[in-house]
């Protein structure tokens, strides 16, 4: 019924929702990474910032406890400062220590005026020269610095998880005036260090669970788009497969309609040269036998002309299918009256005949004359499938609304390259057919509100399967 049409006007896929509905998903997902990388980088700024103001709070203090508490007693004792003198660099690291014990600082450095570090935690970089940097240099200038010192190997430092994380604040350390408690000259630099490693790793612990929560978010919303986008192809397949059933069908009725008049003109004007020539033929038969009894060609004319007859009666009822004169009538009846008319032919040709009926099948609204011709047309099928002898076997159930009759035959079967050409008009395998039998058996049942379908059964021949409405 499609042949004609390409796989493209067949079937024309919902894609543009498709396309939708993977680019949605590739859109939200790069803008979850980049909202969800934006906002760890504002909040590791942010903590860097809290950092470095908590750093130069606690450089505020030590500067006001180094001068209270060290400066001036060693100017006062010794007059002058010598970190190099073990009681002094004992005096300075209780003080330091004392200061920011109950603080999470991991060291702490004081560089002189030299950049030499006089002072630090670590015992072993005391005497260490230019370990400021440019730090060192900011803060000789008055100005405080913070840097944040990540370590690890590339992909830890680029996804954001390094191994140890520290920010390092260095600033200028004062002489105190009763003026202003910050304001004096310059005596050194203090470098603080604060190990942030825990807090980057708590950031870092979010920042994955938003973009888990999120990417299982978007997923589910992606299935839910894509089942919407299935179902909504699904739709659009099945519109676009009805309008080219209806637009098949519109075209097939108009060819149809058109070579029904076509054929029923011409039908008629064979028809009463075709009556005049049996009709001669007839009387030309009479005359021959009393002259030749053997001579047989009249009786040739006349079974050629009859045969020519039924061929015009077959393109009339083509052409013109009358409206069937809907009745109450039994299904079962109207097969045995079939099989009546053919148990010559069953009986010459030794077919069996296999008959399945459910009791108490209802009736059906159906013009017996008409449906007799169908099922008539439908036996004679299935006799001439099997040459030899065979069996045919009739079965009749009902089935909610509907009256199913099965036909079955043990002949060759339809070769699958033809099955979606028996329909059509003037198409036949047989030698003196017409090609208009099953086109009418098929307008007789759709005139009925029926449908009929043909297939190849699994072991041999073929199955007709008839369902027909139940009289309401």
């Amino acid at each position: 019924m499609y042949s004609h049409l390409t796989s493209e006007d067949k079937i024309k896929p919902f894609r543009l929702v498709k396309y939708f509905a993977f680019t949605s998903l590739i859109v939200m997902l790069i803008m979850t990474f980049l909202l969800t990388a934006i906002n760890t980088h504002w909040a590791k700024t942010i903590q860097q910032k809290e950092k470095e103001n908590y750093a130069l709070l606690l450089i505020e203090n030590l500067n006001h406890q180094i001068f209270m508490q060290f400066l001036i007693p060693v100017m006062l004792k010794y007059g002058k400062v010598q970190l190099r003198n073990k009681e002094q660099f004992d005096r300075m690291d209780e003080v330091v220590r004392n200061t920011l014990h109950s603080f999470k600082i991991e060291t702490v450095n004081i560089y002189d005026m030299n950049n030499i570090i006089s002072y630090s935690f670590d015992k072993e970089l005391v005497g260490k020269k230019n370990a400021g940097g440019a730090g060192y240099q900011r803060a000789i200038s008055c100005k405080s610095t913070s840097t944040l010192v990540q370590s690890g190997n590339f992909w830890e430092i680029l996804f954001g998880f390094p191994k140890e994380s520290k920010v390092v604040t260095l600033a200028p350390l004062y002489v105190e005036k009763p003026v202003s408690r910050i304001s004096g000259h310059v005596l050194g630099v203090v470098e603080v260090v604060q190990d942030v490693s825990d807090d980057y790793k708590k950031i870092f612990k979010f920042h994955t669970l938003v973009v888990v929560t999120c990417s299982g978010v978007m997923g589910l919303l992606f299935l839910i788009l894509l089942l919407v986008v299935k179902r909504g192809e699904g739709i659009i397949q099945r519109r676009a497969m009805e309008g080219i059933r209806l637009k098949e069908e519109l075209n097939r009725a108009e060819h149809l309609a058109s070579l029904g008049e076509m054929v029923a003109g011409v039908s008629h004007e064979l028809r009463n040269p075709l009556g005049i020539i049996r009709s001669s033929a007839e009387l030309l038969k009479k005359k021959m036998f009393r002259l030749d009894p053997s001579n047989t060609f009249p009786d040739i004319i006349v079974e050629e002309s009859s045969r020519l007859n039924n061929i015009i009666t077959d393109f009339l009822d083509f052409a013109k299918p009358r409206n069937p004169n809907l009745r109450a009538c039994s299904a079962e009846k109207v097969i045995e009256k079939n099989f009546a008319f053919l148990a010559p032919r069953i009986k010459e040709r030794n077919y069996v005949i296999h008959k399945h009926y459910q009791d108490n099948i209802p009736e059906i609204m159906g013009d017996s004359d008409m449906l007799y011709q169908a099922f008539l047309n439908i036996l004679i099928n299935a006799s001439q499938s099997m040459p030899g002898t065979g069996q045919i076997t009739v079965e009749i159930v009902s089935n909610g609304n509907m009256v199913t009759i099965l036909f079955e035959d043990e002949g060759g079967g339809i070769s699958e390259n033809i099955m979606d050409k028996i329909w059509e008009p003037f198409f036949t395998t047989k030698e003196k057919g017409t090609g208009l039998g099953l086109g009418i058996v098929k307008s007789i049942i759709e005139l009925h509100k029926g449908t009929i379908a043909i297939e190849n059964r699994i072991d041999c021949g073929v199955r007709v399967t008839v369902k027909l409405p139940i009289k309401s």
